[in-house]
């Protein structure tokens, strides 16, 4: 729980609705509470006119009239006087404070994109603050990150928090939710090294990042594709499916390895997932096409789409006797030249379920 919502769960029950509309200027004292209410805001407020108030007093009263307007749920006269103090003194040192409280008086509300306006302002325009030992910036960014759908915004976030507050975050987690957003950005090479980034944390092959499953191995499958040769590719599915096809008929085991993708390359069932760690395979197409009769059929199988494609071939074991040769179209914008061509990725044991 924030040091806000630790503030304000003594006295908020309830949420109401804020108006978007700028409020008039003037002295905010709620017309529909208690007498005692309205006196004692009054009593603060003269307080607050005071020429030769210090500042640490300045703050208390100040405080306090926020905190009495979240006590009867005033949100529309908390956010008016906040925002209205801030233009007034825009010399108080505890300006970030009251523009945090504005915004989360508007994340109450559900009001995220004047939350967020609030949030940014806080980051781009004030110096970081401690309140009850908080700092203002790193709350401000965390609710950035949770609020904005501006992967160039969120970029920005993330490497605030990595290299303002490194203690205080999961670099590990950060690094790849940075490069999910290059990526977005179409920014490939800031995305290639974010993940590299992210693999060279010490917890990278451990860490569980919610909503990302295998965030590891697909990291690593992307960084080790980069920097493989892709020598493998062929530039149309015909091209490939025809050579892997003479390569069997001649038993030309050695061909069959020049066309086996050198990177994340998988043999599995298929109830297996590719990222499957037993999935990897290092075996070799000559232990399995010698002494044996393999054949293919002549048309690829129904099931293959304009991206992948999936031959049918049998003899290769008395075990798993068919095995169903994978071809994809590669996906990998950071290379153009490798975009869109094919692969041979792997291999499926068995008959299709």
């Amino acid at each position: 729980m924030s040091f806000f919502r630790a503030i304000c769960a003594a006295f908020l029950a309830s949420a109401v609705c804020i108006s978007c509309k700028p409020e008039p200027k003037g002295k905010i004292l709620p017309a529909a509470f208690s007498e005692s209410y309205t006196e004692t805001q009054r009593l603060l407020m003269d307080i607050l006119e005071e020429q030769d108030l210090e500042e640490k007093s300045r703050y208390v009263v100040v405080n306090k009239i926020a905190e009495n307007m979240l006590s009867v749920n005033d949100y529309p006269s908390l956010i008016t006087f906040l925002t209205q103090w801030v233009e007034e003194h825009p010399d108080d040192t505890y300006n970030a404070y009251w523009l945090l409280m504005t915004a989360y008086a508007y994340l109450e509300n559900d009001a995220k994109p004047i939350a967020e306006y609030y949030f940014e302002r806080i980051i781009g325009n004030y110096e970081d603050l401690l309140v009850q030992d908080k700092s203002i910036h790193f709350l401000s960014l965390q609710h950035l990150i949770q609020i904005s759908k501006t992967p160039a915004n969120r970029i920005y976030y993330f490497n605030q928090l990595i290299n303002r507050f490194p203690n205080k975050i999961s670099k590990t987690e950060l690094y790849y939710r940075l490069a999910l957003e290059y990526e977005k950005e179409s920014e490939w090479s800031l995305a290639l090294k974010t993940y590299t980034q992210f693999l060279d944390q010490p917890d990278a092959s451990t860490i569980q990042i919610d909503g990302i499953p295998n965030a590891y191995l697909n990291a690593k499958q992307l960084v080790d594709f980069n920097n493989s040769p892709k020598d493998w590719t062929f530039e149309t599915r015909d091209a490939l499916v025809s050579a892997v096809k003479k390569a069997i008929s001649s038993y030309n085991y050695n061909a069959l390895e020049r066309y086996k993708s050198k990177v994340n390359f998988f043999a599995m069932t298929w109830r297996s997932e590719e990222t499957d760690e037993n999935a990897q395979v290092g075996f070799t197409m000559h232990s399995y096409m010698l002494g044996n009769r393999i054949r293919y059929n002549a048309e690829l199988d129904p099931s293959s789409t304009p991206t992948e494609a999936y031959l049918r071939t049998t003899g290769w074991s008395t075990y798993v006797n068919t095995w169903y040769l994978y071809f994809r179209k590669v996906n990998f914008p950071a290379d153009p030249e490798i975009h869109g061509r094919w692969e041979w990725a792997g291999i499926y044991l068995g008959e299709k379920l």
